[in-house]
């Protein structure tokens, strides 16, 4: 597989698993309520997010940065929400 393909698989795969997080974020936003979202996985999830983003960033690899950017960004939301609204 060359370079273009392997980005754009990448690119492929951050744009799923990341806009897999919207409907959940937006249920939680919308109904304020978090009694069926764990707070270890969120917070675990969070954590492991973080990490991956690191590891993007130390490997240079857009992809990989760009998609756990806006991941973080929604799984942050619903953490905050979760102690928020437990």
């Amino acid at each position: 597989m060359n370079y273009y393909s392997s980005e754009m698989l990448g690119f492929a795969a951050g744009i799923v698993t990341t806009l897999a997080l919207l409907p959940q974020a937006l249920k939680i936003f919308t109904t304020r309520k978090t009694r069926d979202i764990s707070l270890l996985w969120a917070v675990s999830m969070n954590v492991g997010i973080v990490l991956w983003l690191c590891y993007g960033l130390a490997k240079d690899d857009l992809p990989m940065i760009a998609a756990n950017s806006v991941s973080l960004a929604l799984l942050f939301v619903i953490l905050l929400f979760k102690l928020r609204y437990r």
